[in-house]
């Protein structure tokens, strides 16, 4: 009882925390950029609809605020997504960039877009989100077919690398056969970024997340059963292959909207489940939810700040930022398995 009580403390204080650190990123996102516009400005544009300043009224509604929400909003999908998949394979690396799953949805959405670049000036955005879809499910098949053959969940993960760099091959290939602004658009998109978001997207977005994620937090506890292996779930009364089945559906879902909308990221989808376990010191899916989502949108806002800020006016693409921060995490947490396993 004593150690429940203690754990309920913890997971408190940690979401607090999160929440804090979550408005603590939007105030210093909108507050730093080559224009300075006071906290207490923002404060009054943001909640008094304050429009006396027309230049930092627009800077804030149109650029800075759809920006950081569109990556507070991904940054959530992709950590969620990550923690779907380390979920169904059991195994700590797996993540929709690492498994190609990324790189699928990036490699049919440049083949989609150069076959209609004659057609469109600017592609549909349910033609994006459904190609990345498409892309994203491709990916992940191909995993699957091998995951059947392949028992060596390592294996499995060197092959999900290998049909992510065949993937990112055949894209740098198409780039070659478009026309210029195709490529620019194509090559920008390929590095990732937030740079272009409206609320329009942010809008898209939040109607394919959020119930997404309504769905997964109320799977939580065949997600736990799951967890804890096939014929414990199975006892309880779960269809273990419809519910391998959703998990995948619903992990392809939320990578294929950030790849829609921001192009592939890295490292976030592996690095922050694993953040949020060290924090809350649990793997509870009932915690691990909303929690991914929540530190995945800290954490992309946090990277996008830095992305845009660190040599300014020049701006890294996003991927950059989150590579060079979840790759010693991942590395880290190798080494300290592959210790765990020696001992």
């Amino acid at each position: 009882m004593l150690s429940e009580s203690k754990n309920n403390l913890r997971y408190s204080a940690v979401f607090t925390v999160l929440i804090l650190l979550f408005f603590f990123a939007v105030i210093w996102n909108i507050n730093t950029g080559s224009v300075h516009i006071p906290i207490p400005k923002i404060l009054s544009i943001i909640f008094g609809r304050n429009a006396s300043d027309t230049t930092a009224y627009g800077i804030i509604w149109k650029i800075r605020l759809p920006r950081l929400m569109l990556a507070a909003i991904l940054g959530g999908a992709l950590s969620l997504s990550g923690f779907l998949l380390q979920t169904f394979f059991r195994n700590p690396i797996a993540g929709p960039f690492v498994l190609g799953i990324s790189s699928g949805a990036k490699m049919f959405l440049a083949i989609v877009t150069i076959a209609l670049a004659g057609f469109f000036t600017n592609i549909p955005v349910t033609v994006t989100i459904l190609a990345s879809f498409i892309g994203s499910m491709l990916s992940m098949l191909l995993v699957l077919l091998f995951s059947g053959k392949i028992k060596n969940m390592s294996m499995l993960l060197v092959i999900g690398i290998m049909i992510s760099y065949i993937c990112s091959a055949v894209t740098d290939f198409l780039i070659n056969f478009a026309n210029d602004a195709d490529i620019v658009n194509l090559t920008h998109w390929s590095h990732g970024s937030f740079s272009a978001a409206s609320w329009a997207e942010v809008g898209i977005s939040a109607l394919i997340v959020i119930p997404t994620f309504i769905v997964i937090f109320c799977l939580s506890k065949p997600i736990s059963a799951y967890s804890l292996g096939e014929g414990y779930a199975q006892s309880l009364g779960v269809n273990v292959k419809l519910f391998r089945v959703m998990l995948i559906i619903l992990s392809s879902i939320l990578s294929a909207c950030v790849t829609a909308f921001a192009g592939p990221i890295s490292f976030v989808g592996i690095a922050v489940p694993h953040i949020v376990r060290i924090m809350f010191k649990t793997s509870k899916p009932i915690i691990m939810v909303p929690a991914c989502v929540l530190t995945g949108a800290v954490f992309c806002m946090l990277c996008d700040l830095l992305a845009r800020t660190m040599f300014a006016p020049v701006e890294l693409s996003i991927s950059t930022v989150t590579s060079a921060i979840g790759a010693p995490i991942v590395i880290k947490l190798m080494v300290s398995r592959r210790s765990k396993n020696e001992s």
